[in-house]
């Protein structure tokens, strides 16, 4: 996207190989709404209008023949506000995220659709992995801090793998209680839901980032795709060195 803008920018480590977005409809709604074709007329909540999971239901309406004005869309926030509009019946399904995904299954009010916080659930929408979070810099501040960029680098990959070893208590025990939202085991729970979705080796291959551009041609008729060089949005040469550390 910052490149079809002419902006420089190159991502240096993957963190997220796949989205961690659910697409799912209020119970009541579930034997009518059975899959992203359904979705014509439907009220759907989403983060915010613009946002990843407004985009990944645009996606799949799309893959499924529909038009993006065939459903309204409403900003329901990333918390509280967003548990409350389901169970108000202010929105017919929602596109979100971890913990909220998590505590309106512990509620029983809802049925998934599409589950991108596992292999099995990205592999369905996408055939493959979807790159979510990326650490990327401009260009000009890669080249002239390297030695930022690398440190950088070598705390995340770091991270990642200690991630794939840390058990979902020792995760909960590192963050700070505000990610909690007030219930460590729903958080506990909610990691351990969205944990495939975590990169393991920061690599990003050429596949990913064609499934990442075609998410972004499909919902977006004026990309400027002839814009895009794939070859210049990413850089590995840090990651090869934080892994030989």
């Amino acid at each position: 996207r910052m490149q079809e803008k002419n902006q420089d920018v190159r991502a240096v480590i993957d963190l997220g190989r796949y989205p961690g977005i659910v697409v799912a409809v209020r119970k009541d709604k579930a034997g009518t709404i059975k899959s992203a074709a359904d979705l014509k007329g439907a009220k759907i909540g989403v983060t915010a209008p613009g946002s990843s999971t407004y985009i990944l239901v645009q996606y799949l309406m799309k893959k499924a023949g529909l038009n993006p004005d065939d459903a309204s869309f409403i900003g329901v926030g990333s918390g509280a506000s967003a548990v409350a509009a389901m169970q108000n019946g202010q929105i017919d399904a929602i596109s979100h995220l971890d913990p909220v995904i998590s505590k309106l299954q512990d509620l029983d009010a809802i049925k998934v659709l599409v589950d991108t916080r596992t292999t099995e659930g990205t592999q369905k929408v996408f055939g493959g992995t979807n790159p979510a979070a990326v650490l990327y810099l401009k260009e000009s501040f890669i080249k002239e801090n390297p030695n930022t960029v690398q440190a950088l680098t070598n705390a995340f990959y770091k991270t990642l793998k200690w991630l794939e070893k840390a058990t979902p208590e020792q995760v909960a025990a590192t963050v700070p209680e505000e990610y909690w939202l007030g219930d460590k085991q729903l958080y506990i729970k909610a990691f351990n839901a969205t944990r495939e979705a975590y990169s393991t080796d920061g690599d990003i291959d050429e596949a990913s980032m064609k499934s990442a551009l075609g998410l972004l041609t499909t919902t977006d008729p004026n990309f400027a795709v002839s814009r895009i060089d794939l070859s210049k949005t990413f850089d590995g040469s840090f990651l090869a060195k934080a892994k030989g550390q």
